[in-house]
């Protein structure tokens, strides 16, 4: 598997975002922790690389963010697209909700992550 760096320099600031999370994410973190979603455990706000991912499992080589209204500024989106792109280049793979999307329709959430673990696993990478 490969090995993704991590930069210690962020670990504090990912402390600190654990601690300032917004409801979309304190709500899907309900869902993803202590391996309660098919088994698979998620770490939230996970340092990769220079970069701070709001959920990342390993196994299953999967960043989930979930977008809050200022990913969706012009300049934020550009931003977002750049970062994704090179943690894709990682081999990882994304999932984005909007952050309302997580609040109002949880089971369709959970259903895109299940879709995306079952077409995983139904593949060589696992």
């Amino acid at each position: 598997m490969y090995h993704i760096p991590y930069n210690i320099n962020l670990k504090a600031f990912s402390r600190k975002l654990r601690n300032h999370s917004t409801v979309g994410e304190i709500l899907l973190w309900m869902q993803l922790r202590a391996g309660q979603l098919r088994g698979f455990t998620f770490n939230r706000q996970k340092p990769l690389g220079n970069y701070i991912v709001d959920f990342y499992c390993k196994p299953l080589k999967l960043v989930i963010e979930v977008d809050g209204g200022y990913h969706f500024t012009p300049e934020q989106r550009v931003r977002d697209q750049q970062r994704q792109q090179i943690l894709e280049s990682m081999n990882l793979h994304f999932l984005r909700f909007r952050d309302e999307e997580v609040r109002n329709d949880m089971n369709n959430v959970i259903k895109a992550i299940e879709h995306y673990i079952k077409a995983f696993e139904a593949t060589d990478n696992y």
